[in-house]
């Protein structure tokens, strides 16, 4: 088995990556709550750990663009289009697995 070099490694990194974000940005019938209670991550998070990993570097990102570079359009337009009024069965859910800080 070869193992992939540093920089290798950090294109395969950036492709899997991409490959995730696309792939949540054609499901968005998959909702971020659903997500949450399922994997303990969402599209927030992503565009979270993004602007943290901005911000190490120096680059001056803000919420607002790291969200819309994860979702592919601003936040707010996608909640309008995709984002349903969580049940009470997914909240409840949500505060019982919500990852602890």
């Amino acid at each position: 088995m070869t193992l992939p070099t540093k920089d290798q490694q950090t294109e395969l990194e950036s492709a899997a990556f991409r490959r995730l974000v696309s792939h949540l940005r054609n499901r968005p019938e998959v909702q971020n709550i659903d997500l949450m209670n399922l994997a303990g991550f969402c599209r927030n998070c992503l565009s979270n750990w993004y602007l943290d990993a901005a911000k190490d570097k120096g680059l001056d990102l803000t919420k607002d663009e790291s969200r819309e570079i994860v979702y592919g359009m601003p936040y707010e337009e996608w909640k309008a289009l995709h984002q349903r009024e969580a049940s009470t069965d997914q909240q409840q859910a949500f505060e019982k697995n919500r990852p602890k800080e």
